[in-house]
């Protein structure tokens, strides 16, 4: 089957308020999708459906294991766990758990990082770090719910980088909500365009950015400019060939 992700006439009320309606999407197998919409368009609320944390009507069918990087707030970071224990949580029973957990903080750049408190980590760092919880079940999915969110510029190109990365290596499919359009009209291979229900889906070439104004109108994801977006990558281009 060349669908990973399958989904007909979703829909969400809460209290007889529509939240979605009528959502329906295929993705295929291997896809990077991005999702964006304003504040309130039920983005959120769709990861938890297609993950099954909400009740919903329609039809979900996801075919594969999934893995699920959360919003930066979703997790007690005042907790005291390890960078470890948190990363081990999905196979804590397997024997072999430790060089899992070591291959994928290398795989994130965090190695050396496993006896840190996930409380004491930067914003980015904890994104990096719940990606590798996210991965280290082998999933075929990868679902983020704006994993940029609380991290600078330059933390969201790499992190967009890696998770690219990730999905070219190993196949992975990933579906990911985002504010920032800049970045998802950069690495996204397909975007959907959602508020309530499904105004537009379909391959990033083939979406002009600027004809989603005339239907969501000056929101909140349009706050980075073009002429921004370039600079900070430019930026980022170059310290790359330092680096190099």
């Amino acid at each position: 089957m060349d669908w990973a992700i399958q989904v007909n006439n979703l829909s969400v009320k809460i209290e007889d308020i529509d939240i979605l309606k009528n959502v329906s999407f295929r993705v295929k197998k291997g896809e990077f999708t991005g999702i964006i919409g304003p504040n309130g368009a039920g983005k959120t609320t769709l990861v938890k459906a297609l993950l099954g944390f909400i009740s919903y009507s329609g039809e979900v069918t996801l075919n594969g294991t999934v893995g699920y990087v959360p919003q930066l707030s979703f997790f007690n970071r005042e907790f005291p766990m390890s960078v470890y224990d948190f990363v081990r949580l999905p196979v804590r029973h397997d024997k072999n758990w430790q060089e899992k957990v070591k291959n994928l903080l290398e795989k994130v750049g965090l190695k050396g990082y496993g006896n840190r408190l996930v409380g004491k980590l930067s914003g980015g760092e904890y994104q990096r770090v719940s990606l590798a919880r996210a991965l280290i079940s082998g999933p075929n999915i990868l679902i983020l719910d704006e994993p940029e969110s609380g991290v600078d510029e330059m933390g969201k190109a790499r992190f967009y980088e890696l998770i690219n990365e990730i999905r070219m290596e190993k196949n992975i499919t990933i579906l990911m909500v985002s504010h920032d359009i800049g970045m998802i009209f950069e690495k996204c291979t397909s975007v959907m365009c959602l508020n309530k229900t499904l105004h537009c889906h379909g391959p990033t070439s083939e979406i002009d950015p600027s004809q989603l104004k005339k239907i969501f109108g000056e929101f909140d994801i349009w706050i980075r400019s073009d002429n921004h977006f370039e600079r900070e990558h430019k930026h980022l281009n170059h310290e790359k060939s330092e680096g190099a």
